[in-house]
Formats: C-alpha cells, sequence, structure tokens
C-alpha cells in the first residue's frame, strides 16, 4: 500500500510550509508565531487558503502575515539514451 504523502507527491503535491504570524486576541500589540505544514500544490496553494479560511472563521487571533516556502520533493527522472550495453557474468 502506497502512502498518502507519497501520493499526493506523484500527483504534483509539493511540501509546503507557512510561518504564521498573528496577534494575541487578549494583547493585540503582542505577535505569536505558528508553522504550518502540509503538502500543497503551488502556486494556487488550496490546502494552505483552506486552513487560512478555518482560522479567519474559526481562532481568534487575527493574522498579521503569512511567510510561505514550497519544495517540490519529488521531480521527474532524467533520461539519458545509452549508446551500448556490456554484461558481464
Amino acid at each position: 500500500m502506497v502512502s498518502v504523502a507519497f501520493r499526493r507527491q506523484l500527483e504534483g503535491y509539493g511540501l509546503t510550509t507557512a510561518n504564521i504570524l498573528y496577534r494575541l486576541p487578549d494583547h493585540p500589540a503582542l505577535l505569536q508565531a505558528y508553522v504550518w505544514q502540509d503538502y500543497d500544490l503551488a502556486p494556487a496553494f488550496p490546502e494552505l487558503h483552506r486552513f487560512l479560511a478555518f482560522w479567519h472563521d474559526k481562532i481568534e487571533g487575527a493574522l498579521h502575515s503569512v511567510t510561505v516556502s514550497h519544495s517540490g520533493l519529488i521531480k521527474p527522472a532524467e533520461l539519458r539514451a545509452i549508446g551500448q550495453e556490456f554484461r558481464i557474468h
């Protein structure tokens, strides 16, 4: 059985990390950091947008800024033609 994470990478998803700064509800002058990480599709980032929509609807801390980094972990293989093949027993 193939893991869900590996299957998503084959579908084009890459590891996405978002550093989220938000204001504390009781002390709006203070900023708190939260790191979110999941597999997502660049450049649209639908999973991150879904998480930020959840944050906006359910969590009291107002968002200050979001910094995103993304890396495609599985890349297409390089293919080279081979002129000859030698077999040694």
